[in-house]
């Protein structure tokens, strides 16, 4: 089959890591997967499509000149046309607007992956309320948690439309990757190290007062926060403020993770909301033990005590008993990170989720237009 995806994109968070790994499994077993990535004038940020052309799949720039650019929509509507493609699947509310509008008349079946939404102001409350009535019309509707599929159901998208699949990461990328963080923070630190875009919804604020709980017990821990976003001022002074500051490392965006994944000690995941995050299959996929949040897909992943150790969102208290319980016992540590893998590698692998979207992609297509292979 020919695949196109979608998304607009501010890093190289989640979804476009979940998106380039589907696609480059999709690749391996025979299939076209084109990943369309919107180059948006006002804030371009092109970094998966450099990491899809890196893992060897196939990139098309789309031109953006704004949050409506008919120009775009005629763009993709030659793309699809032209390439014959048997599905257009989007990820994210301007994915799904733009894939929705280039669509329309033509037979390719058009669905949707629904990580979560992040209502944390007016616009983007405004732009999710926008999201589901669209997804209401799509063909197919994917939630990767049953969370995430009540919103869609209880925002009237039809229940037969809507598919629930798990993320999936690729682990031969994970399983032997060199230490590259660690070189830069210090060989002998003890690394707790969070991997998510700086944004309120991610819960970094409860982490920051956990590290300074911690650092008084263990002052030569580093903690490293992986990634960028709107908060980033903001938790720079915070941590200035709790006096923590020469131990919290901003790394910024980074192009290396599994890397950074192998160079951590402990992985923290604060979020106050989620679907199934990628960050914690990945750090799983590393080997790594990882303390999260009871929110979202997260628990059946993070089974409490066996593949690592859950704590109520928005408790620093919880999170630094928790981080503080691994701190001192390697023997857990290194049981709950085998735990994990062993669980990823049997429910989470990309080839497990690739399989799921390939069946779905040709039942959408058949029940469409008879499309094939």
């Amino acid at each position: 089959m020919k695949i196109l995806h979608l998304i607009s994109s501010g890093g190289l968070y989640g979804a476009e890591t979940m998106v380039v790994a589907l696609s480059r499994c999709l690749q391996q077993q025979g299939h076209t997967s084109t990943i369309g990535v919107f180059h948006n004038l006002h804030s371009p940020n092109v970094q998966v499509a450099d990491h899809a052309r890196a893992s060897g799949v196939p990139v098309e720039l789309i031109a953006c000149k704004g949050r409506l650019d008919p120009s775009a929509v005629m763009a993709l509507r030659k793309i699809i046309r032209d390439r014959q493609i048997d599905a257009v699947h989007a990820h994210g509310y301007k994915a799904d607007i733009y894939g929705y509008a280039a669509s329309r008349g033509l037979r390719t079946p058009v669905l949707s992956t629904c990580h979560t939404w992040y209502d944390n102001d007016l616009a983007a409350y405004l732009y999710g309320v926008l999201d589901r009535r669209i997804l209401k019309r799509f063909d197919m509707t994917i939630a990767v948690s049953e969370s995430v599929a009540d919103l869609l159901r209880n925002a009237g998208v039809p229940g037969a439309r809507i598919s629930i699949i798990n993320n999936g990461v690729d682990l031969a990328a994970f399983e032997a990757a060199s230490a590259t963080l660690r070189g830069e923070l210090g060989e002998n630190k003890i690394i707790i190290g969070t991997v998510a875009r700086l944004a309120p919804e991610k819960g970094i604020q409860y982490l920051l007062r956990a590290a300074a709980v911690i650092l008084k017990q263990h002052p030569d821990v580093v903690f490293a926060l992986v990634g960028d976003g709107p908060d980033h001022k903001q938790l720079e002074a915070q941590a200035q403020i709790l006096g923590i500051h020469e131990q919290v490392v901003f790394t910024g965006v980074r192009r290396d993770m599994a890397g950074v994944y192998a160079s951590l000690d402990v992985l923290v995941q604060p979020s106050l909301k989620e679907g199934l995050p990628m960050t914690i299959l990945e750090a799983l996929a590393s080997k790594r033990a990882v303390v999260a949040t009871s929110v979202g897909a997260v628990p059946r992943v993070i089974l409490h005590e066996k593949t690592g150790l859950l704590v109520a969102p928005a408790d620093s208290d919880a999170l630094a008993t928790a981080i503080l319980r691994l701190l001192n016992d390697q023997m857990l540590r290194q049981k709950l990170a085998q735990g994990g893998h062993e669980l990823v590698r049997d429910s989470f692998s990309a080839e497990a989720m690739a399989h799921a979207y390939l069946q779905l992609y040709q039942s959408v297509s058949r029940r469409n237009n008879g499309h094939h292979a």
